[in-house]
Protein backbone atom coordinates (compact mmCIF):
# COMPACT_ATOMS: atom_id res chain seq x y z
CA UNK A 1 0.00 0.00 0.00
CA UNK A 2 1.28 3.44 -0.92
CA UNK A 3 1.10 6.52 1.28
CA UNK A 4 0.52 10.20 0.66
CA UNK A 5 3.70 11.69 -0.79
CA UNK A 6 4.89 8.45 -2.41
CA UNK A 7 6.10 8.70 -6.00
CA UNK A 8 4.42 6.02 -8.08
CA UNK A 9 3.89 5.11 -11.74
CA UNK A 10 0.67 4.25 -13.52
CA UNK A 11 1.68 2.36 -16.70
CA UNK A 12 -0.64 4.33 -19.00
CA UNK A 13 -0.43 7.77 -17.38
CA UNK A 14 3.13 8.02 -16.10
CA UNK A 15 4.70 8.97 -12.80
CA UNK A 16 3.23 11.22 -10.15
CA UNK A 17 2.92 11.81 -6.45
CA UNK A 18 0.14 10.37 -4.29
CA UNK A 19 -1.72 13.54 -3.33
CA UNK A 20 -4.28 11.89 -1.05
CA UNK A 21 -6.14 8.67 -0.41
CA UNK A 22 -9.89 9.13 -0.69
CA UNK A 23 -12.97 6.97 -0.30
CA UNK A 24 -15.57 7.29 -3.06
CA UNK A 25 -18.84 5.57 -3.78
CA UNK A 26 -18.93 4.34 -7.38
CA UNK A 27 -21.82 2.19 -8.63
CA UNK A 28 -23.01 1.81 -5.05
CA UNK A 29 -19.66 0.44 -3.84
CA UNK A 30 -17.36 2.29 -1.43
CA UNK A 31 -13.71 2.08 -2.52
CA UNK A 32 -10.44 3.70 -1.57
CA UNK A 33 -8.56 5.51 -4.33
CA UNK A 34 -5.11 6.99 -4.66
CA UNK A 35 -5.31 10.50 -6.03
CA UNK A 36 -2.21 10.71 -8.19
CA UNK A 37 -1.01 14.17 -9.20
CA UNK A 38 0.94 14.05 -12.45
CA UNK A 39 3.63 16.62 -13.33
CA UNK A 40 2.09 17.10 -16.78
CA UNK A 41 -0.42 19.94 -16.55
CA UNK A 42 -1.26 19.10 -12.93
CA UNK A 43 -3.53 16.26 -14.08
CA UNK A 44 -5.13 14.09 -11.37
CA UNK A 45 -5.68 10.35 -11.81
CA UNK A 46 -7.80 8.30 -9.42
CA UNK A 47 -6.51 4.73 -8.98
CA UNK A 48 -8.48 2.11 -7.00
CA UNK A 49 -6.16 0.97 -4.22
CA UNK A 50 -7.32 -2.63 -4.47
CA UNK A 51 -6.51 -2.89 -8.20
CA UNK A 52 -2.97 -1.46 -8.21
CA UNK A 53 -1.34 -4.85 -8.67
CA UNK A 54 -3.39 -5.87 -11.68
CA UNK A 55 -3.09 -2.40 -13.25
CA UNK A 56 0.69 -2.48 -12.80
CA UNK A 57 1.08 0.54 -10.52
CA UNK A 58 4.54 0.55 -8.95
CA UNK A 59 7.01 2.79 -7.13
CA UNK A 60 9.18 4.93 -9.39
CA UNK A 61 12.67 3.79 -10.27
CA UNK A 62 15.67 5.38 -8.59
CA UNK A 63 17.63 8.17 -10.24
CA UNK A 64 20.42 5.69 -11.03
CA UNK A 65 17.97 3.25 -12.63
CA UNK A 66 16.46 5.94 -14.85
CA UNK A 67 19.98 7.07 -15.75
CA UNK A 68 20.72 3.48 -16.81
CA UNK A 69 17.57 3.45 -19.00
CA UNK A 70 18.63 6.74 -20.64
CA UNK A 71 22.07 5.22 -21.26
CA UNK A 72 20.48 2.25 -23.05
CA UNK A 73 18.44 4.36 -25.50
CA UNK A 74 21.22 5.10 -28.02
CA UNK A 75 21.97 1.39 -28.54
CA UNK A 76 18.36 0.15 -28.56
CA UNK A 77 17.42 -1.70 -31.72
CA UNK A 78 13.66 -1.84 -32.11
CA UNK A 79 12.00 -3.90 -34.82
CA UNK A 80 8.76 -2.37 -36.05
CA UNK A 81 6.30 -4.80 -37.61
CA UNK A 82 5.22 -3.54 -41.04
CA UNK A 83 1.61 -4.45 -40.20
CA UNK A 84 0.05 -1.44 -38.43
CA UNK A 85 -2.27 -3.58 -36.31
CA UNK A 86 0.52 -5.85 -35.03
CA UNK A 87 2.87 -2.91 -34.47
CA UNK A 88 0.23 -0.98 -32.50
CA UNK A 89 -0.64 -4.02 -30.37
CA UNK A 90 3.04 -4.75 -29.62
CA UNK A 91 3.67 -1.13 -28.64
CA UNK A 92 0.54 -1.05 -26.45
CA UNK A 93 1.75 -4.19 -24.64
CA UNK A 94 5.12 -2.51 -24.08
CA UNK A 95 3.43 0.54 -22.56
CA UNK A 96 1.12 -1.52 -20.36
CA UNK A 97 4.08 -3.54 -19.06
CA UNK A 98 5.10 -0.57 -16.91
CA UNK A 99 8.76 -1.34 -17.71
CA UNK A 100 10.53 1.96 -18.44
CA UNK A 101 12.97 0.36 -20.88
CA UNK A 102 9.99 -1.04 -22.84
CA UNK A 103 8.47 2.47 -22.90
CA UNK A 104 11.79 3.78 -24.24
CA UNK A 105 11.61 1.14 -27.00
CA UNK A 106 8.19 2.46 -28.02
CA UNK A 107 9.56 6.00 -28.18
CA UNK A 108 12.68 5.04 -30.12
CA UNK A 109 10.82 2.73 -32.50
CA UNK A 110 8.06 5.20 -33.33
CA UNK A 111 10.52 8.07 -33.81
CA UNK A 112 12.48 5.88 -36.24
CA UNK A 113 9.32 4.94 -38.09
CA UNK A 114 8.19 8.57 -38.20
CA UNK A 115 11.48 9.58 -39.84
CA UNK A 116 11.17 6.87 -42.50
CA UNK A 117 7.47 6.59 -43.28
CA UNK A 118 5.46 8.91 -41.06
CA UNK A 119 2.99 7.87 -38.37
CA UNK A 120 -0.75 7.38 -38.32
CA UNK A 121 -2.77 9.57 -35.97
CA UNK A 122 -3.03 6.70 -33.47
CA UNK A 123 0.71 6.13 -33.48
CA UNK A 124 1.39 9.85 -33.13
CA UNK A 125 -0.80 9.89 -30.01
CA UNK A 126 0.95 6.78 -28.72
CA UNK A 127 4.37 8.40 -29.26
CA UNK A 128 3.23 11.51 -27.39
CA UNK A 129 1.91 9.40 -24.48
CA UNK A 130 5.06 7.25 -24.34
CA UNK A 131 7.28 10.35 -24.25
CA UNK A 132 5.19 11.76 -21.38
CA UNK A 133 5.38 8.49 -19.44
CA UNK A 134 9.16 8.35 -19.90
CA UNK A 135 9.75 12.03 -19.07
CA UNK A 136 7.49 12.01 -16.01
CA UNK A 137 9.40 9.14 -14.39
CA UNK A 138 12.85 10.44 -15.33
CA UNK A 139 11.92 13.88 -14.00
CA UNK A 140 10.55 12.65 -10.66
CA UNK A 141 13.30 10.05 -10.15
CA UNK A 142 16.08 12.53 -10.85
CA UNK A 143 14.39 15.53 -9.20
CA UNK A 144 14.56 17.60 -12.37
CA UNK A 145 11.86 19.52 -14.23
CA UNK A 146 9.70 17.84 -16.84
CA UNK A 147 11.37 19.99 -19.52
CA UNK A 148 14.85 18.95 -18.36
CA UNK A 149 13.75 15.31 -18.47
CA UNK A 150 12.45 15.77 -22.03
CA UNK A 151 15.75 17.39 -23.01
CA UNK A 152 17.74 14.47 -21.55
CA UNK A 153 15.57 11.99 -23.45
CA UNK A 154 16.01 13.98 -26.66
CA UNK A 155 19.80 13.92 -26.25
CA UNK A 156 19.73 10.16 -25.62
CA UNK A 157 17.60 9.58 -28.72
CA UNK A 158 20.04 11.49 -30.92
CA UNK A 159 23.28 10.11 -29.47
Amino acid sequence: MFRVGDKIVHPMHGAGVVDEIVTRKVDGVLRDYYSLKLPIGGMQVMIPTDHCGEIGVRSILSGAETEWVLGQIPSLRVEMDPNWNHRYRTNMERLKSGNLLEVAKVVKGLIGREAKRGLSTGERKMLHAARQILASEVGLAQSISYQEAEDRIERALHS
